[in-house]
């Protein structure tokens, strides 16, 4: 039975799963962290259960053997499943990559090309790319690019109005992010509600630490609220999405803050963080209960930002059959969920609170029976589409 390795890099660690190409089921997970620390860490789980061992890891090669070794310790068996492809996240693929790629020489270079667009993620990416290749020599390496499934943006919606010549040169567009996660969502939403996803006007929050809004016109992204980077679009556990280019201008000269100062605070000082305390949503839920009113000045925010894209995407799409809920936030908190609609009866959006609370795994409807439009819940799993994305790019080939 074959299977793909699908592998997600970090500068400092790198996450995999075990996929089983035929019944898509997950063979064994694990993580590497710590790389390049003095003590690196290794966890490595299958249904049988869960390992975890200490031991210096160089770099990601180290990091790759570590991996190697869990498996030949504790299984599965890598020549009981042999490896079709091992499937790669990468956060940047610019305008160049519309679709899953199986990486060459040329696709290794245009990924370290377009570094200076996803300084902290594309690096990292190639590392594990290369760790793989050398763990894993003849077994095709597929690049799935969290940029792919947005280049069917219009060139209205991609479009900043900056000096045109500059913009072009400089590669300053719209790119948006999430991407492997809003494709899954969508055809699971399809599936879900028994119709084609060429039929269906979706939009789509995917709601974690990291968060945005995807509005999906018959499977084809239309609309997304991130950006040239991450950082745009809504507020998130510790970025500030949206902001006025001018705030910036205005604290450079007011506090003499230097551009490496300015990007740290709003990608890593702001959002919930920087509102509340706690890039946690979990918390500031709990914090804005208990009284805390900066938690729920906080929770105000983020719950604004999100109604402001919904109303902005339905007005975009001019129809839409279902509004969907992912990512670790948007699966899970309730009061978020709730929030995040209120108020938008006129344009036929109805929670029903009963169905909005009750405990659920699964994709699930939570809209009132009279709501014109659907709201659901729609558990991710991007990692299963990476793994889908490597079987077909190494199939086709």
């Amino acid at each position: 039975m074959s299977a793909i390795l699908v592998v997600n890099s970090g500068s400092s660690s790198f996450k995999y799963q075990l996929i089983e190409v035929e019944s898509e089921e997950v063979l064994a997970s694990g993580l590497v962290e710590r790389i390049g620390e003095e003590s690196g860490a290794a966890r490595h789980t299958t249904p049988e259960g869960s390992w975890a061992t200490e031991t210096p890891i160089r770099d990601h090669t180290a990091g790759f053997r570590a991996m190697l070794d869990a498996f030949e310790e504790h299984g599965p068996s890598l020549s009981a499943h042999p490896l079709s492809a091992v499937g790669h996240r990468v956060v940047h693929g610019g305008k160049r990559f519309h679709e899953a790629t199986v990486v060459t020489d040329l696709v290794k270079i245009n990924i370290e090309d377009l570094s200076e667009l996803a300084p902290l993620h594309n690096p990292a990416n190639l590392s594990g790319i290369s760790a793989a290749q050398k763990a894993f020599p003849g077994v095709p390496q597929v690049a799935v690019f969290d940029t792919a499934f947005h280049q069917t943006l219009p060139p209205a919606a991609y479009t900043y109005a900056v000096d045109s010549a500059l913009a072009e040169k400089q590669r300053v567009r719209r790119y948006g992010f999430h991407g492997t996660s809003f494709e899954y969502v969508a055809g699971a939403t399809a599936e879900f509600l028994g119709a084609p996803v060429s039929s269906l006007k979706l939009i789509v929050l995917h709601l974690g630490n990291g968060a945005s809004a995807c509005a999906i016109d018959g499977g084809r992204s239309v609309e997304t609220s991130m950006g040239m980077t991450p950082l745009e679009g809504l507020v998130m556990g510790t970025r500030s999405g949206d902001i006025d280019a001018g705030v910036l201008f205005h604290l450079h000269r007011k506090t003499g803050a230097t551009f490496a100062e300015l990007d740290e605070l709003l990608n890593r000082r702001s959002g919930l963080l920087g509102l509340s305390g706690t890039g946690d949503m979990r918390d500031v839920v709990q914090a804005a209960s208990s009284g805390d009113e900066a938690a729920s000045a906080a929770l105000d925010v983020y719950l604004h930002r999100i109604r402001s894209y919904v109303g902005a995407y339905y007005a975009q799409l001019g129809h839409v059959d279902a509004i969907v809920f992912t990512a670790g936030v948007g699966e899970n908190n309730a009061l978020v969920r709730a929030g995040a609609l209120a108020g938008l009866a006129e344009l036929g959006i109805m929670v029903d609170p009963s169905l909005n609370e009750a405990a659920g795994s699964g994709a699930r409807v939570i809209s009132a029976e009279s709501s014109r439009v659907k709201v659901l819940v729609v558990p991710t799993n991007e990692e299963l589409e990476i793994a889908r994305q490597s079987f077909a790019a190494v199939s086709t080939e």
